[in-house]
């Protein structure tokens, strides 16, 4: 069985990263013609997930949105400050699926895959395991 293929990413403090290429282009480079790719995130204040990808502006809206549903305050319990970060993690979730069909990912025609920086500015990694079924 294959191993994880880990891929590493530069962030800022907040930011929402198109990462569709290097994953599309990975499963390519796997062979896997029928099966499915999980994609992991193994930290706790970012995250992954797929969504539209014709307008910018989803993902900063994605962004405020969390911001203003858990904003950064001095209220959280959690020593370190960023609990805020921790929470918006916790939302969006650290992992997701993909059906791979003929070599290729099925994607939405609008969807892209992308990783979510709630705590920034880091070193980030992510994890694409293929398996075939």
């Amino acid at each position: 069985m294959a191993r994880a293929m880990e891929f590493t990413l530069k962030t800022e403090k907040q930011g929402v990263y198109n990462i569709t290429r290097t994953v599309t282009d990975a499963i390519k480079e796997g062979g896997v013609e029928s099966g499915i790719a999980l994609l992991y995130c193994p930290h706790t204040t970012a995250a992954i997930t797929f969504n539209e990808n014709t307008d910018d502006n989803v993902g900063v809206d994605l962004l405020e949105s969390l911001a203003r549903t858990f904003p950064e305050s001095d209220n959280y319990k959690h020593s370190e400050g960023n609990s805020y970060a921790h929470i918006r993690s916790s939302v969006i979730g650290c992992s997701n699926v993909i059906i791979i069909e003929d070599g290729w990912p099925l994607l939405g025609i609008w969807q892209n895959i992308y990783f979510v920086e709630f705590d920034g500015p880091r070193e980030r990694k992510y994890y694409l395991k293929l398996i075939e079924c």
